[in-house]
């Protein structure tokens, strides 16, 4: 796959992506620190990530994805401590919830998912190898990473030690050679978790877990490394500086970043009371419109949370959807899913949308096309498709499935996603199914009786109701407005 071109946040440019082994990609992208229910921000970069790696094994890449978990940090101290739990049993809890969500909006797991206090050995061996070659200093029970011994320092995020040191704000720590040094190894502290360690008992620091999990299961120089923008600096800066003062060489080839959700164009923050969970979005979305919604735009680009983007995305699921239904009832295929034709036309050109540094906006949009087209084609067809006609509704119902397989939706029959969105719909507004199912009946014998008054009465009461019907020779179907 020599044509993919990725934007490289190192070298701040897009460059062709040649892996280290051919034909095997290995990626780590930085996990939640499990302190509270994740967000739509959370979701958009595990949802990008998900579909990076999708597209991968699609193009017939080996890959090895590695996302952690931090479960020992401040932030979970200090919220088990509020709750009257242990950092244990809070860490544990949001685990959980974090795969409860992600299972939701269809993310596939990743290859493995450490959890940082299941590695507290291999962060042990990395802090004392930067102490060795002279990258890190002990004081008291705690160990710092000199950043003025790391000459690459500030290479990803273009910031320059220099300039930062003229302009710092930074709270001083007098155990500190210079305020920008950063903890390796916290010294214990009462009622906080703890492990041995050279130095005294203590906890990691942030930033090391991720050196010493990445290049314990991917080796110490690998194909990507990944997560939000927000991490560029200080935390990818400073695993960049721990991997490569700790074992003399690249760490990471190619660097991903993902733009960040704003809601309503306004950054999200708990300060703005913004914060939208995704159990709770979850509610009133289709999981699968969510993750379209999230690939709406490119993933370096930041994306808007509205109504009306959401109310946008659901009606496209929709159009995908129903041409499916359309095709399948037009071909009469007993197997929806087990085309094996093609890859044609479709395939091609989403294919050279993601290897423009994974465009999904553009292969959407391919998609929303190829929707609108083949509807003309079907209308113009007639009753009955020709051989040719059934070529290529076979042909494109196999690369839209394609095209789902990577995108992470279409993972529904469409008969199923249509009775599921009804009923969704009608337990949010309060819906009597049986009631409706009364009244058809009760229209079906006016019908029978030739009571057309009483039949259209019936009519206008459901459409009051909001409810369409639609007469077909099998019966009467219904849905909501």
């Amino acid at each position: 796959m020599t044509n993919l071109k990725i934007y490289n946040t190192l070298n701040k440019k897009k460059e062709t992506f040649e892996p280290i082994k051919p034909g095997k990609v290995g990626i780590y992208v930085c996990g939640p620190t499990v302190y509270d229910a994740c967000h739509i921000g959370h979701a958009r970069s595990v949802v990008v990530f998900d579909v990076i790696v999708r597209y991968f094994r699609a193009m017939g890449y080996e890959v090895t994805y590695v996302r952690n978990f931090t479960d020992v940090d401040d932030k979970i101290i200090n919220r088990a401590r509020e709750l009257g739990i242990s950092t244990q049993e809070l860490s544990e809890r949001y685990i959980r919830e974090f795969y409860e969500d992600m299972d939701a909006l269809k993310v596939e797991r990743a290859t493995v998912e450490p959890r940082a206090t299941d590695h507290i050995d291999e962060i042990i061996d990395v802090i004392d190898r930067l102490i060795s070659r002279g990258y890190a200093y002990k004081a008291g029970g705690d160990v710092f990473y000199a950043v003025e011994t790391f000459k690459g320092y500030g290479k990803l995020s273009g910031r320059r030690l220099a300039e930062m040191q003229a302009g710092a704000r930074v709270k001083v720590d007098e155990k500190k050679r210079n305020p920008f040094d950063f903890v390796l190894w916290k010294a214990a502290k009462p009622g906080e978790p703890m492990w041995d360690s050279p130095w005294g008992k203590g906890r990691p620091g942030w930033h090391i877990e991720c050196s010493a999990m990445s290049t314990h299961f991917l080796g110490r120089h690998f194909d990507i490394h990944g997560g939000g923008k927000d991490l560029i600096f200080p935390h990818h800066e400073n695993e960049i500086a721990q991997s490569e003062g700790a074992f003399g060489e690249p760490f990471v080839n190619v660097w991903i970043h993902n733009g960040f959700v704003r809601i309503n164009q306004e950054k999200m923050s708990k300060s703005l009371g913004n914060f939208l969970m995704i159990k709770d979005i979850l509610k009133e979305y289709h999981p699968e419109a969510v993750r379209l919604f999230l690939l709406s735009n490119h993933y370096r680009s930041p994306v808007d949370f509205t109504d009306q983007a959401m109310a946008e995305a659901e009606a496209g699921l929709e159009k995908i959807y129903a041409l499916l239904q359309r095709i399948h009832g037009t071909l009469g295929s007993s197997d929806f899913g087990g085309d094996e034709q093609g890859p044609g036309a479709l395939w091609a050109s989403f294919c050279q949308a993601m290897d423009d540094d994974f465009n999904t906006a553009r292969g959407i949009g391919l998609v929303f096309e190829t929707v609108r087209q083949l509807n003309r084609f079907m209308d113009d067809m007639g009753e009955k498709a020709g051989q040719e006609d059934q070529a290529r509704l076979v042909l494109t119902r196999a690369d839209l499935m394609r095209i789902g397989g990577v995108l992470g939706i279409l993972t529904e029959t469409p008969d199923q996603f249509f009775e599921q969105k009804k009923a969704d719909r009608l337990k949010r507004e309060g819906i009597d199914t049986a009631l409706i199912e009364r009244l058809i009946a009760e229209r079906a014998r006016a019908r029978q009786e030739k009571d057309w008054a009483t039949a259209d009465r019936i009519r206008d009461e459901l459409s009051a109701m909001n409810i369409l019907i639609e007469d077909r020779a099998e019966g009467t179907s219904w849905k909501v407005k």
